[in-house]
């Protein structure tokens, strides 16, 4: 009996480290996916991280979060912009870091508000990750850019396309959780 535990132990760790891997190529899919939009063109990742903390919870959309920002401290160009801006550290000393720590964060919010609910919880859990994602954003993109500027430059064009992520994020969760 003490080996069928084991075993099952075994197959749940493998199946929660595929997971955790399979998202962290995702969140780097979706930084790598551009959408035309207007005013600027936008990325999926904020969509796959509030999709796998909503889909998967706080601890393995946080691991997630933490394999994909690993990878792109070894130097893998899984940032949004890289290589062209940087890799690794070089990266990280740009404007955009604070967003980044942002959807850790949001993992975590998004991920407890979400678990076990329906499509408005669900929906309302990604706002507040997408409100997580922003703060530390906007703090850490001040020291690029001034302050009168600061929310036309790091919110106002991104809104249009958050709340479309939100949508549609919550409609595919409900989708998945139908079948």
């Amino acid at each position: 009996m003490q080996l069928s535990r084991n075993h099952a132990a075994g197959n749940s760790l493998a199946m929660k480290t595929g997971l955790t891997l399979a998202a962290a190529a995702m969140i780097a899919l979706g930084a790598k996916a551009q959408v035309p939009f207007w005013p600027v063109p936008m990325t999926l990742q904020t969509l796959a991280v509030l999709v796998i903390a909503a889909g998967l919870g706080p601890r393995l959309g946080l691991a997630a979060m933490g394999a994909y920002m690993a990878a792109g401290l070894a130097g893998l160009p899984v940032f949004a912009g890289s290589p062209e801006r940087g890799i690794g550290l070089a990266y990280l000393a740009g404007p955009t870091t604070g967003f980044l720590i942002g959807m850790a964060l949001a993992m975590v919010v998004t991920g407890w508000l979400a678990q076990g609910r329906g499509l408005g919880m669900r929906a309302l859990a990604m706002l507040a990750g997408t409100v997580a994602i922003y703060v530390p954003g906007l703090i850490w993109l001040s020291a690029f850019v001034p302050a009168d500027r600061l929310l036309a430059v790091g919110v106002a064009p991104f809104i249009l396309g958050d709340m479309v992520k939100i949508a549609l994020g919550a409609l595919a969760l409900q989708a998945f959780a139908r079948r």
